[in-house]
């Protein structure tokens, strides 16, 4: 039998490449003669790099880098084997994991190290960039990134405006002269796993301000920058970001890509199933195993096991999904392609018992099932 793995991760226990491999070990004690393929998955947030460069090859490059506050931190980012090809997670650089909860802020947070990032990559002769933006402790509609890039924003008196969502309301003008002459010469693709715009109800500061340390006064005032910020985009560079699907993706880093760089915004699975040819490795499976932590109705809104789903169900495959949690909804899923779906725990277990027998719980779950899948 010829099956295919192609999990995204478990946050906070397993990568998608491990997740994988635990799967296969389990269908090995019941078939040595499977024919396995792992192919693990992204969306674009924590794990983007490792994943895309275990799938496709590559070596991970590291470089210092300036976190969210203007500290020097360790960032990364990958170059695949083509060597013209790099895969940049802006969390490595601008993500709140470099935050304790006390300095979460948004005012003042910038993405100054995703530019770093990005124009390290082009000195290495890169020319076609793909930016998961997931995970951002930022709000600064990517004006951080292209003052890396050679951006200038200043405000009436032509001085720079401070880094952070909180002093785009005194910017009045974009300065371009000095911008890295690469970026021109260089593909630009941005991994994005929400359709929120830069600002409103479903915006940027709205949705994701709170989770990082923006209060309902800080959420009001980001709005109305973010709302300025466009307002000087679309009047000095004449490029309308402001409704956007995906504009406010990482505090406006979606929009801010397009604005300055000439991004294009895709679905980060839409970029990875693309990348790793996944549609071509489904029509060729007999069986297909897919899966991520938790499982529930907002699963069929985009995220990547539903995409696999998807793909094995217009190629008439049995498609198998393996989660940590199942939650309310996930019965739905049946009807998006899934043949059937499971959860990983025995019995009655802790998180933390979870997390921590994870690869052990994993391989017995697929040996169940397989065992069950080969039944005469």
């Amino acid at each position: 039998m010829k099956v295919l793995i192609c999990p995204d991760s478990f946050k906070d226990c397993l990568e998608a490449i491990d997740v994988g491999k635990h799967f296969a070990t389990g269908i090995l004690r019941v078939d040595p003669t499977a024919h396995i393929a792992n192919i693990p998955l992204a969306d674009g947030g924590e794990g983007f790099v490792q994943t895309m460069l275990s799938a496709l090859g590559g070596q991970k490059i590291n470089i210092p880098v300036l976190d969210p506050l203007g500290r020097e931190v360790q960032g990364f980012y990958g170059i695949l084997n083509d060597q013209q090809t790099a895969i940049i997670e802006m969390a490595a650089a601008s993500g709140i994991e470099h935050l304790t909860r006390d300095e979460r802020n948004p005012l003042a947070s910038s993405t100054f190290g995703t530019g770093q990032l990005m124009k390290d990559a082009m000195e290495k002769g890169c020319r076609k960039l793909i930016i998961g933006i997931g995970g951002s402790a930022t709000n600064d509609g990517g004006t951080g990134m292209a003052k890396a890039l050679g951006y200038r924003f200043l405000d009436d008196k032509g001085q720079e405006i401070a880094e952070g969502g909180g002093q785009l309301n005194q910017l009045v003008t974009i300065d371009s002269s000095g911008v890295f002459p690469l970026i021109s010469d260089t593909e630009i693709l941005t991994a994005c796993d929400v359709n929120n715009p830069l600002t409103g109800p479903n915006g940027a500061s709205a949705v994701y301000g709170p989770q990082k340390g923006a209060t309902v006064e800080m959420i009001n005032e980001l709005d109305r920058n973010l709302t300025h910020l466009a307002d000087i985009i679309e009047t000095e560079l004449q490029k309308e970001v402001l409704k956007i699907p995906g504009g406010g993706a990482a505090g406006g880093l979606g929009a801010g890509l397009v604005a300055f760089c000439g991004a294009k915004l895709q679905t980060g699975f839409d970029i990875v199933k693309e990348q790793t040819k996944l549609e071509e490795a489904i029509q060729k499976a007999d069986l297909v195993i897919t899966g991520e932590g938790k499982m529930d109705a907002q699963t069929k809104q985009g995220k990547t096991p539903w995409g696999v789903a998807q793909l094995a169900k217009k190629h008439q495959k049995k498609c198998i999904g393996i989660a940590g949690f199942l939650g309310d909804g996930y019965r739905e899923l049946y009807d998006e392609g899934f043949t059937s779906i499971f959860a990983i725990p025995h019995g009655p277990i802790s998180l933390d018992e979870s997390l921590r027998r994870a690869p052990e719980l994993l391989a017995d779950k697929a040996e169940q099932i397989f065992r069950l899948l080969l039944l005469d």
